[in-house]
């Protein structure tokens, strides 16, 4: 486990954090989960508005830089600058269960999250891990403060289930951050020269972590490696000089990496924990600051631990089955096998990712785990069985895995070895609106507007009350859909399919009230009806709870049901009080009105009334 600690001081994220990470090290190549603690992230606020939007730079950095060596994100949490991410190899997640997170601001008084811990737990092999990133109250005379901080967050910070509801009722613990713990009584001139003179020795007795250590009852079973790097504060940002400022601020150890296990004497009666099942041991393999990176005032430190468990959970809770290679699109077939006591859900679903993907939704399809026969298969322990279609495999040649996305555990629940896909590739100029043979970047992007970048879609299983067969339609309710001005002409979506027989909880369709007429006693007129069914493009869908409207196969109407579309155009979004003012230019009435697709512009229709509501 390779634990990393960095305040980054609101500065842009460096080109390459390689070496940070350890990686291509022989030592550490083998490397099995990855943590890394970030303070003082760029958090005003026209930062955090894009960041709530997009991923923020300083995890797009790291997820780029390890997934090359095949490590997925498993998790992360943030709190205004403070952020925490875990990773692993993909092998690994099927193992990586029961991950939550949880965060607990204590600046001014517990209102402000610019101070505060973040932390992630998770069972890794069976045994529960907790890493927890903080950063505590700056400046040399604020050490009782930073140990009522301290206090805080261990107690408010709880857990669902009975495994391990506290921070210390984990096996195993990782403290780490900017702790900001300074060096007491020495005088400056003779902290330097200490530095200077590689006696880092004759500092350590009046680190404030190292007395508080034997002296504070929360600190009791924590441990850290010797501090042989120089203090990682205070820098002159771009150099590894200390602080030349008027201040000249005293060099300190601000910056550390601590580790807990939990006494094998506690059971049951503490927070309900279970006892630790048998030894666990720690060994630190290094500790050491990275002098060679300057965006900060801060200099980052990494930790690297040998982990060693009594036992170890080597069955996954999801076996998948699937050949070598798929050559041929009948081949998409996957079987998998379900352990006894895993909670199915009719929401989990089988990604399909590239070698090298970055996190569980960074699939290039998927399918749902919805076999007819699914519950019987828990029951007997039988294999169950879904296919591809042809549509949503990618075309080409490449290294895939599938993986198992379980709805109820938000995580990874069984993944495959790499295995080969060679499918020819579609042929050159073919429609612009037929998917049938086409997966290209292009078409993918369009579905990129209201989502975070290389993040395909949200999980399928966010949208419980809701089955879509899109993953990327989420539940807007009073939501019009209307194509934007630059989808106005050529479709991008694949052709509509027939409207034949839509389930109990489909989204009605709802006419605009200026069409109302057309469907009520003037329907009764056929060339009435024609042609305000033939001549208004414009369409309002509403997401209700109620049944459903069926609408003729060959309206627009019909086709305009996102359900039907392989791939939707990019959307303007507009609540209904909003749009409800909203009228049409009038057309003239000597040209014929044409049969239009869902997305062409309106340019036939029959104008209301002046004055009248629309």
């Amino acid at each position: 486990i390779t634990v990393v600690t960095w305040n980054v001081g609101t500065a842009m994220p460096p080109n390459d954090v390689t070496s940070l990470l350890h990686l291509n090290t022989g030592e550490t190549n083998d490397a099995d989960v990855i943590a890394i603690g970030l303070q003082e992230v760029n958090s005003k606020i026209n930062k955090r508005l894009k960041d709530a939007l997009f991923t923020d730079q300083w995890s797009e950095l790291f997820m780029d830089v390890l997934s090359p060596f095949h490590f997925v994100l498993v998790s992360t949490v943030r709190m205004q600058g403070v952020i925490l991410l875990v990773f692993a190899k993909y092998y690994h997640l099927p193992f990586l269960q029961d991950i939550q997170t949880d965060c607990t601001r204590t600046g001014l008084g517990g209102y402000w999250g610019n101070k505060g811990g973040v932390s992630i737990r998770l069972s890794i092999f069976g045994h529960m891990v907790c890493f927890l990133n903080c950063h505590l109250p700056a400046h040399l005379e604020k050490a009782e403060q930073r140990k009522e901080d301290f206090a805080t967050i261990l107690h408010m910070q709880q857990f669902e289930g009975r495994a391990a509801s506290g921070i210390l009722d984990h096996d195993l613990v990782f403290w780490f951050g900017d702790l900001n713990f300074r060096i007491e009584s020495l005088d400056i001139r003779f902290v330097k020269y200490a530095i200077d003179s590689n006696i880092l020795s004759q500092l350590w007795e009046k680190d404030q972590l190292n007395i508080a250590k034997s002296t504070w009852p929360v600190l009791s079973g924590f441990q850290e490696g010797p501090l042989n790097f120089p203090p990682t504060f205070k820098f002159d940002v771009g150099t590894n000089k200390y602080d030349s400022s008027a201040k000249k601020r005293k060099p300190a150890w601000t910056d550390r990496i601590l580790w807990k296990i939990k006494s094998p004497s506690v059971g049951l009666g503490t927070g309900g924990c279970r006892p630790s099942r048998g030894v666990l041991s720690v060994s630190q393999l290094r500790y050491c600051s990275h002098m060679e990176y300057t965006v900060s005032d801060h200099k980052p430190v990494a930790a690297i631990f040998a982990v060693q468990f009594a036992s170890k959970a080597d069955k996954p809770p999801v076996e998948i089955y699937v050949a070598d290679e798929w050559s041929r699109p009948e081949q998409a077939v996957v079987r998998y096998k379900m352990a006894a006591g895993f909670h199915r859900s009719s929401w989990d679903w089988i990604g399909l990712y590239r070698v090298g993907f970055r996190h569980p939704k960074d699939y290039v399809s998927y399918v749902w785990a919805r076999s007819d026969d699914g519950e019987r298969c828990l029951e007997k322990q039988l294999c169950a069985q879904v296919m591809f279609s042809e549509e949503a495999l990618p075309k080409g040649k490449g290294e895939y895995i599938l993986g198992y996305y379980s709805n109820t555990s938000s995580s990874i629940a069984g993944v495959t070895e790499p295995f080969q896909i060679s499918l020819p590739r579609s042929e050159e100029g073919s429609s612009p609106t037929d998917s049938s043979g086409s997966s290209s970047e292009e078409e993918d992007d369009s579905t990129l507007v209201l989502l975070a970048p290389k993040s395909r879609s949200p999980s399928p299983g966010k949208m419980k009350r809701h089955r879509s067969r899109s993953p990327s339609l989420a539940k807007f309710q009073g939501l019009i859909l209307r194509p934007s001005s630059r989808d106005r002409g050529t479709s991008r979506s694949p052709s509509p399919q027939s409207h034949r027989g839509l389930p109990g909880d489909i989204p009605t369709i709802h006419l605009p009230q200026e069409e109302l007429w057309c469907h009520g006693a003037k329907a009764k007129e056929p060339g009435r009806a024609g042609d305000c069914q033939e001549g208004n493009s414009f369409y309002q869908t509403v997401l209700e709870q109620g049944g459903p409207r069926r609408v003729s196969a060959d309206s627009p109407l019909a086709r305009a049901d996102p359900r039907n579309l392989g791939l939707l155009p990019a959307l303007r979004l507009e609540m209904i009080d909003q749009a409800t003012g909203w009228r049409r230019e009038s057309v003239d009435q000597a040209y014929p009105c044409r049969r239009m697709s869902p997305t062409s512009p309106p340019g036939c229709s029959t104008s209301p009334k002046e004055g009248s509501s629309p």
